[in-house]
């Protein structure tokens, strides 16, 4: 299997597992607002690296990469808010914050490597124009 359809796949499973999360939420207000905003975040992950695959040219893959870069960070917010708030136990959503940070980092690395301009190396030049580059 190639990379980008194991990361879709994890993408997925992370999906699947905040919906999880927030029908396992205590059924308060503030459960329910922070909750949601989770939800919407996380997965909205795999349905926006779903386009980040099917992104060309390079540039509209850097906008979508990016897109999907914010998605996980703020993922990652939600789920510290769920924590430091007392709504959700540390132990509990030690997993998926992990995975959360993970997805992020890959994600993030992505972007940067896509911004990198392309090596001088591969970079093809007619060999006429070869003297300009001893001189």
């Amino acid at each position: 299997m190639n990379q980008p359809v194991e990361l879709w796949q994890r993408t997925k499973q992370f999906a699947i597992r905040i919906v999880r999360l927030f029908r396992s939420l205590p059924k308060t207000d503030e459960a329910r607002v922070v909750g949601k905003q989770a939800l919407r975040s996380g997965t909205s992950l795999t349905a926006n690296y779903r386009a980040v695959c099917r992104a060309r040219p390079r540039a509209k893959f850097i906008e979508k990469i990016g897109t999907v870069v914010e998605g996980a960070d703020e993922t990652v917010y939600w789920l510290e808010l769920l924590v430091e708030t007392g709504i959700v136990s540390e132990k509990r959503l030690e997993g998926l914050c992990a995975e959360a940070g993970e997805l992020l980092a890959i994600f993030a690395a992505s972007k940067r490597t896509a911004k990198q301009p392309p090596a001088l190396s591969k970079l093809r030049r007619p060999a006429s124009l070869n003297h300009l580059m001893t001189q």
